[in-house]
């Protein structure tokens, strides 16, 4: 029988690089997902593309709680805990934005999605791809920080193309739109999508932390 009081002093860095990586493909695969939600041909498609996203977020609240768990029931962790805990909360920031993106179509049902949704869209997209490179790396980091530090730095570089979109799309919005509830609507919405690339740099700044700390 093992001894459970020795267990807790036994480093598990099995527990939490795994758990972190299942949350960045639930990122992952909820910002495929977004794509086809800000495309959607009519409100019954949106539904249904909202209930998926909804369930990835629903996956993401089970993951960042297992963490959670973890970190009160292990005594040696790979990382301080507090940045376990930063780290898990901030990525659960991102599918939570993510699905209140997707949320809001489904509720509002907008005229026109602007070109601007695809291309925001798209680039949390491809802000998810080199977070999930980023998380994947973790376990690995005092040996090659360099990597990870490079795709944090995309994290960055992809936020302020994300911010340039958006301004140009508020731009464009106020100038040409004229009913106010569609105003609301988009606004609301791609809002959304940017906060969505501000935390998935957030998240890059958190394991630049770690690698100061670590490597």
């Amino acid at each position: 029988m093992k001894n459970n009081l020795f267990d807790r002093f036994v480093p598990k860095e099995n527990k939490f690089f795994p758990l972190l990586s299942q949350m960045a493909d639930v990122i992952l695969t909820a910002s495929d997902l977004i794509i086809g939600c800000v495309q959607a041909k009519n409100h019954a498609e949106a539904v249904e593309l909202y209930k998926k996203v909804k369930d990835q977020e629903r996956r993401g609240d089970k993951l960042q709680a297992k963490i959670f768990e973890e970190l009160n029931n292990t005594f040696i962790t790979p990382f301080d805990r507090e940045d376990i805990n930063t780290l898990s909360s901030r990525l659960d920031d991102v599918i939570d934005h993510i699905n209140s993106c997707a949320k809001r179509i489904m509720l509002y049902s907008p005229k026109v999605m602007p070109e601007s949704a695809k291309l925001l869209a798209l680039l949390v997209r491809e802000s998810a791809e080199y977070l999930t490179k980023a998380i994947d790396e973790l376990d690995v980091l005092k040996k090659n920080p360099t990597k990870v530090r490079e795709y944090c730095n995309k994290l960055h570089e992809i936020e302020s193309k994300a911010d340039d979109v958006y301004e140009h799309f508020l731009i464009d919005l106020f100038e040409n739109e004229k009913d106010a509830i569609e105003v609301i609507k988009l606004k609301d919405i791609l809002h959304e999508l940017e906060k969505a690339t501000d935390t998935q740099e957030a998240v890059g700044k958190i394991i630049k932390t770690i690698i100061v700390k670590y490597s």
